[in-house]
C-alpha cells in the first residue's frame, strides 16, 4: 500500500510513468506493508533510485566483470589499489564517481564476489540519482569489500517478505559443500515479479537460482536452498537529502526495459 501524507495514493495524480516505474509502483502497492511518503516528490525520487538500481544490475551483467573469490579478485589499478584481503581501495586523487563508472565501462578488468557486486550496484544507482559533486564529496574514501560500505550509503537490512523491485534479497544455501563455499548463498537484486540479478549467476528466476545452489550442496544434504525472509534496501529519504536543490534524477530508463533470463538481457 502506498500513501502520501497518510492518505492513499491517487494514481491519477501521477505524471506519465515508464513501464519500469509502473512496475515499481505496482510492486510497492501490492505489499501488505504501508509505504508512506511526505510528498509525491519523495516517492518520485525513490522510483528513480530503484530504477537506477535495476539499470546498474543489468549494466554490471553486460560489463564483463567476472565472479571471483576474494583471493582472486582483480581491479583496474588506474582507479583502485587491490588490498591483501582482496578489497579495492580508491586511489588518491581519483574521483569516486569515475572509479565506480570504470567498473561498468571496463568490467573485463574486474573480478569480485556477489556481496561486493551488490554494493557496487548501489553505489552506481546513487551516483546516477544525485549530482556528481555530491557523490564525490560523500564517498571520498571508497573501499569495496564484501558488505563493507561508507556509512553515508545507509543500507538497511531487516526481516520481512515485502520484496519490492529494486531491493536486495538473499538466497541461503545452508548445506553448501565446503569446496563450493562461494555458493553458500547468493545476493540478488529483484528485477521484476520473479527475475533476479545475481553476480556470477546472471538473471534467473527464483527456481533457477535455487536449482543452481542445490547443485553446490554437500553429499547427503537434505536442506534446500531458499529465499530468506529479509530485505536490504537503501535509505531513500536519506539519499535524497544529498541531491542538489532542484536536481532531477536522470531518466535514462524512461523508455521500456526488457528483461530476459540468461545473458541476453537488453535495454530498449
Amino acid at each position: 500500500m502506498i500513501t502520501i501524507q497518510d492518505k492513499p495514493l491517487n494514481t491519477s495524480s501521477l505524471p506519465a510513468l515508464s513501464q519500469i516505474e509502473t512496475a515499481i509502483i505496482q510492486s510497492l502497492a501490492s505489499q501488505s506493508v504501508s509505504y508512506n511518503y511526505a510528498s509525491l516528490q519523495e516517492l518520485s525520487f525513490e522510483l528513480a533510485l530503484r530504477k537506477h538500481t535495476i539499470h546498474a544490475s543489468i549494466s554490471l551483467l553486460q560489463s564483463g566483470a567476472r565472479f571471483e573469490s576474494f583471493m582472486r579478485s582483480t581491479c583496474n589499478p588506474r582507479f583502485w589499489r587491490r588490498m591483501p584481503n582482496g578489497a579495492f581501495q580508491l586511489n588518491p586523487y581519483v574521483r569516486p564517481s569515475d572509479a565506480i563508472e570504470d567498473i561498468f565501462q571496463n568490467g573485463q578488468l574486474y573480478g569480485f564476489e556477489c556481496a561486493t557486486a551488490i554494493i557496487i550496484i548501489f553505489y552506481k544507482a546513487v551516483k546516477d540519482s544525485i549530482d556528481q559533486q555530491s557523490f564525490d564529496q560523500l564517498f571520498q574514501q571508497l573501499y569495496l569489500y564484501s558488505w563493507e560500505h561508507d556509512e553515508d550509503l545507509q543500507l538497511e537490512t531487516r526481516a520481512g517478505t515485502d520484496y519490492v523491485i529494486g531491493d536486495c534479497l538473499y538466497f541461503d544455501n545452508p548445506d553448501f559443500a565446503p569446496q563450493h563455499s562461494v555458493w553458500r548463498g547468493e545476493n540478488v537484486i529483484k528485477l521484476n515479479d520473479n527475475l533476479y540479478y545475481g553476480h556470477g549467476i546472471a538473471i534467473r528466476t527464483s527456481e533457477e537460482i535455487i536449482y543452481h545452489l542445490n547443485q553446490m550442496r554437500r553429499p547427503g544434504a537434505t536442506t534446500t536452498a531458499h529465499l530468506l525472509p529479509q530485505v536490504t534496501r537503501l535509505n531513500f529519504t536519506f539519499v535524497r537529502t544529498f541531491s542538489s536543490n532542484g536536481y532531477t534524477p536522470r531518466t535514462s530508463l524512461d523508455s521500456a526495459v526488457t528483461i530476459q533470463t540468461g545473458n541476453q538481457t537488453r535495454l530498449s
